[in-house]
């Protein structure tokens, strides 16, 4: 879902210089926008998206500096979306944990510790950043860039004056203090289903397909052509530029619904048994769309699409189209249950109409004409998550960073209130944002090994090799197969593989499917030179605008990933701005001619990609995923509305915790807060009553029965559901449910407080 570059700082080691060389170039695809009549130009120099136009680079937080090596961390880590949603979900606890315990209102939320002292402001840059150093460390000391990212990060402490040495979590130093959170949240993340000891690797789930290999036509050997299927690559080159030998690696993070999510709650949740694992769904969609099953039509409606955005890759069919937001944006979102007309099937995009005027200036915007298939390329690579990317989640905290240093920008959250100082603007936007984007990857990816469902690559094929549809009386009829559209999807026969014709070249392939798409990868030797363009393929042969050792992600495509991060990141940004717009109103990346395409040579002008509001951004993001081939329309919409409820909902939930409002978050019926609902939470219960021993450190989970008192009832209570098959604690329980808050109303009789509880809150 994420620019490869964009909005944020690369460094990468390259083994020619002339790649050294192509990367700068592409540094000079500059991130600016323009204020009203303001034009900035940067010539001969290369400017980081968040730098000041002129003059040294302002001072920013303890909080953004460490972002900033997480961000770096992740460019030269593998391409790991799920993963590193979870990274700077944790990083972001790390510093809001490290914030609030020195402040005297808000709640903390995974360590649960305060602390004072005279010089806050130095404390609290100590305490974050020993804790985000740990962390940082911790995470990437087996990453592929960890011989870069490691002594980045000692050269970090040195330069701000911290020693590394410092390992106690003793004592009431800040130093310790930032170990202690660290502790917390390393010990959350091993026990958090993630299988972070095993390097989230599935225990469970497993393709029914065999694999496709891309390089021989055709789909031969698929069981399903509803589910995904793996590929088999000699070697497979991931989207941060890993090479993997020995092929296509296997599905990622397929399990992850059980990861536990921030704002996510057991309302919001579906499962489903296959294979041994619950597949755990929140906010379900349901499922996509199935060829010989329930939404047939749209099965092959989508993929056509896929095929006629294909078709757009190239400058030489004259096409031109107003790139700005004069044109383009301003989309609302369709009702699920009715995707097409959202879309223009034929020219590409959805239906925004664009915008009148900038609303923030009352100007309006500036015409670009460009060709098309220029412009289709530069998105299409713009948020393809290629080489050097802090990867979708990632990338909207560098749009985050870019727009707090912007000079028209206010730290007023949600837009109103007193203006924050950089630190505390910093950690409760890290705050919302890593909630928001976690959130987006436990929806998505849950979504995806529930539903498993396929990609482009091997449904077209697929079709292709039963046929067409459209006439019972011509060669290759099948009823699933493709509706024959002229000048798109064609059958192939004597007449138009005769010498001239439009498919002479395709001579000897008669009654087969032809489609008039990118031509792949093959045709591009050196992509600094050459270009595939577009033109007629059989169709056994499609391939995405993708490089021939990419292909496409390794894992199923429902629901788009891309989708799902992006409308939360943009929902984040708008409520924590207060505004829809960019600063000025108007977010700009420039695409040098020639230079800034990695598939092949171009574009062949310079392309602005331009965005008024934040969602317009997010919604380019999710139309480049189905021009560049990864994913079919309807993978697109559910996740821009899960997305939209992962921001919606982190943003809601972080407020309670800023202004000191959260409640404690428990399983009732687990008494000892072990996690667990087994008979010592009997046992626990009577022993505080009869024997002396500890008080519960939540009440509210003792309460099992929830008559607002602990008694022998309660631990009759749980004796009864665990061995006599009587009604469960009453909600927020028992441990096979989220967990939640007491219902009582704060200070009402029923309400017997929960003061700790680790389980649920680290």
């Amino acid at each position: 879902m994420v620019p490869r570059e964009v909005f944020g700082r690369r460094t990468a080691l390259y083994p020619r210089i002339e790649e050294r060389t192509l990367h700068l170039i592409r540094k000079a695809c500059l991130l600016h926008q323009h204020v009203g009549a303001l034009a900035i130009a940067v010539a001969g120099a290369l400017w980081a998206p968040g730098a000041p136009l002129r003059g040294e680079a302002p001072a920013h937080s303890i909080a953004r500096q460490w972002n900033e090596e997480l961000l770096a961390a992740i460019r030269k880590d593998s391409a790991r979306p799920t993963v590193h949603a979870r990274n700077l979900w944790h990083t972001s606890l790390a510093m809001w944990d490290s914030w609030a315990a020195y402040d005297s209102t808000s709640n903390t939320f995974i360590h649960h510790e305060y602390a004072q002292a005279t010089d806050i402001p130095s404390a609290r840059a100590e305490t974050l950043s020993y804790a985000c150093y740990r962390l940082l460390s911790h995470r990437f000391k087996n990453s592929p860039g960890a011989a870069v990212t490691l002594p980045s990060l000692n050269a970090k402490m040195a330069t701000l004056g911290y020693d590394v040495n410092v390992i106690t979590t003793v004592g009431n130093t800040p130093a310790a203090l930032g170990n202690r959170i660290t502790a917390t949240i390393i010990a959350f993340g091993l026990a958090d289903n993630s299988n972070e000891i095993d390097n989230y690797k599935n225990r469970f789930y497993a393709p029914i397909n065999p694999p496709l290999v891309p390089g021989l036509p055709g789909n031969p050997n698929i069981i399903d052509p509803n589910r995904w299927q793996p590929l088999a690559l000699s070697f497979f080159i991931d989207q941060a530029g890993n090479v993997v030998l020995g092929g296509y690696p296997a599905a990622f993070t397929q399990e992850w619904g059980q990861v536990p999510g921030f704002a996510l709650t057991s309302a919001d949740r579906t499962s489903s048994t296959r294979g041994g694992f619950d597949y755990w769904a929140y906010h379900d969609p349901g499922p996509p769309p199935a060829l010989g099953g329930v939404g047939d039509d749209l099965y092959r409606w989508g993929f056509e699409m896929n095929l006629s955005w294909a078709s757009h890759h190239t400058t030489e069919d004259g096409v031109m189209i107003d790139a700005s937001p004069a044109s383009i944006g301003n989309a609302v979102l369709p009702d699920p249950s009715d995707i097409p007309p959202f879309y223009d099937f034929e020219h590409g995009g959805d239906m925004g109409p664009g915008y009148a005027v900038n609303a923030v200036t009352g100007q309006p915007y500036e015409s670009q004409m460009v060709p098309r298939g220029d412009f289709t390329r530069s998105l299409s690579e713009f948020w393809a998550d290629g080489p050097n990317s802090e990867t979708p989640p990632g990338h909207w905290f560098s749009v985050a960073n870019y727009v707090s240093d912007h000079p028209l920008h206010v730290r007023r959250l949600g837009g109103t209130g007193p203006v924050l100082d950089p630190l505390e603007w910093d950690v409760k936007v890290y705050f919302v944002l890593g909630g928001a984007v976690h959130d987006a990857a436990v929806c998505a990816w849950g979504i995806k090994g529930r539903y498993d469902g396929i990609r482009p690559i091997s449904a077209i094929r697929h079709l292709a090799g039963l046929g067409q549809r459209s006439d019972p009386g011509l060669p290759s009829y099948h009823p699933q197969g493709f509706n024959l559209r002229p000048g798109l999807i064609e059958l192939v026969t004597p007449e138009t593989t005769a010498p001239g014709q439009r498919h002479a070249h395709l001579a000897g392939s008669d009654d087969k499917i032809a489609v008039r798409v990118w031509r792949g990868p093959l045709l591009v030797a050196d992509p600094k030179v050459n270009t595939a363009g577009v033109g007629w393929v059989l169709a056994e042969n499609y391939w995405p605008y993708q490089v021939k050792t990419f292909v496409t992600p390794p894992f199923p495509g429902y629901i788009s990933g891309h989708s799902t991060f992006s409308r939360a990141g943009a929902t984040s940004l708008t409520l924590l701005t207060g505004s829809e717009f960019f600063p000025g109103g108007l977010g700009e990346f420039v695409c040098a001619q020639d230079s800034f395409l990695r598939v092949e040579k171009g574009p062949s002008v310079t392309v602005k990609l331009q965005w008024a509001k934040y969602f317009d951004a997010a919604d380019q993001c999710s139309l480049s995923r189905i021009w560049t081939g990864f994913h079919p329309p309807w993978d697109d919409i559910p996740g821009r509305f899960i997305g939209k409820k992962a921001g919606e909902g982190s943003f809601a939930l972080a407020q309670n915790y800023f202004a000191g409002t959260q409640r404690k978050r428990f399983h009732r019926g687990d008494v000892n807060d072990s996690g667990r609902l087994d008979l010592s939470d009997a046992v626990s219960t009577f022993g505080y009553l009869f024997l002396g021993g500890a008080k519960p450190g939540c009440l509210e989970a003792a309460d099992s029965n929830n008559d607002g008192r602990v008694d022998i009832s309660d631990g009759s209570h749980i004796l009864g559901f665990l061995f006599l098959g009587t009604a469960p604690p009453v909600s927020p329980g028992p441990t096979t449910d989220a967990c939640g808050t007491d219902p009582d109303a704060p200070g009402s009789a029923g309400d017997l407080g929960c003061e700790s509880y680790a389980s649920c809150n680290s």
